[in-house]
């Protein structure tokens, strides 16, 4: 491990990213979690709360006095805070505005008074908008398509200048579509691969916005785990203060998807195999293909993801089958 005996916050700790975070990180180091349950749950957290490295604060990032608590004598802040969901953000821009923009400046301001030296963030692919250039490269952006892409592009902007002004060591990862363990499957804004899950679980067919051809570059939670220890833990002055695609580098699509996750449920289950996809209208704010370049954090981070879409599908429905039956 890359990081040792440090007090390190995670906001959004009991959030699918931030509760893997927290996790990890708290086999060698003290760890607070800061988290209001919006989005979160407790029973991420639950194996964590007896630990006396580990430390719940019960709160809002919007509540800048919870912030600063949270941040008190902490060395680096993994800030994961947010409210997800390019619907969701459609649907209630208010509050994905507060929530994503008003909130992460109160973090970014606690942090430097508080004299972090580290704050490592959640960025997120959706701010290359209506770029199609494909690989996505760290540089090259196009217009924001939701509310949500533009609080994470906002995100960025007040990153760039809390360094330059004040001096706060930062690095934003853009997420590209993450999965794995704790993810949630329920709710309305459920990530494609857990919902998908679920639903073959008990022999549904699944849901497909469009014709299935669309493409992401699906994320294995354990790749993005390396990807912010390496920023939480770089010395290399050229790495801070910019951003990074986090990834695998590769891309399937939707129809492709559903082929794997039929084949690996159908091991558990045969009926699986009978499962179909049925196809819907295409959702507004949805871009139709999604490649990261990776060579930015290759270079500048030493990132080396270790797990394909598939190896990390068949370590995600093994969890998904022990804990949804």
């Amino acid at each position: 491990m890359l990081i040792k005996n440090k007090k390190i916050l995670v906001t959004g700790g009991a959030g699918f990213i931030g509760s893997n975070l927290c996790e990890y990180f708290l086999k060698n180091n003290e760890i607070v979690c800061l988290d209001n349950f919006s989005t979160g749950k407790r029973e991420n957290i639950q194996e964590l709360l007896n630990n006396k490295n580990f430390t719940l604060v019960e709160g809002d990032i919007r509540n800048i006095e919870r912030c600063n608590e949270a941040v008190k004598n902490a060395e680096i802040v993994f800030h994961q805070a947010a409210l997800g969901s390019v619907p969701r953000s459609i649907k209630d821009p208010i509050t994905t505005n507060q929530v994503n923009i008003d909130g992460f400046l109160n973090m970014l301001v606690a942090s430097r008074d508080a004299g972090i030296k580290r704050f490592v963030y959640a960025a997120s692919s959706s701010t290359y908008g209506d770029s199609t250039s494909l690989p996505k490269l760290e540089e090259k952006i196009g217009k924001p398509l939701s509310p949500y892409a533009i609080t994470k592009y906002v995100n960025e902007l007040y990153a760039d200048v809390f360094q330059r002004l004040y001096g706060v060591e930062t690095i934003g990862l853009r997420y590209f579509n993450v999965f794995g363990r704790r993810q949630d499957p329920d709710g309305a804004y459920a990530a494609v691969i857990p919902k998908f899950i679920k639903k073959m679980i008990q022999r549904e067919n699944v849901e497909i916005y469009g014709n299935g051809t669309q493409s992401r570059d699906f994320t294995y939670i354990d790749n993005v785990i390396q990807a912010n220890e390496l920023a939480g833990a770089t010395e290399n002055n050229l790495a801070l203060n910019t951003v990074y695609n986090v990834a695998f580098g590769e891309r399937i699509s939707l129809n492709q998807l559903v082929e794997y996750l039929r084949e690996e449920l159908s091991v558990f289950d045969k009926e699986i195999s009978k499962v179909k996809p049925i196809y819907i209208d295409p959702r507004a704010g949805d871009i139709p293909h999604s490649l990261a370049s990776i060579e930015k954090a290759k270079q500048l981070l030493n990132y080396n993801p270790l797990f394909s879409v598939r190896n990390g599908l068949k370590n995600a429905i093994d969890w998904y089958w022990n804990n949804l039956q």
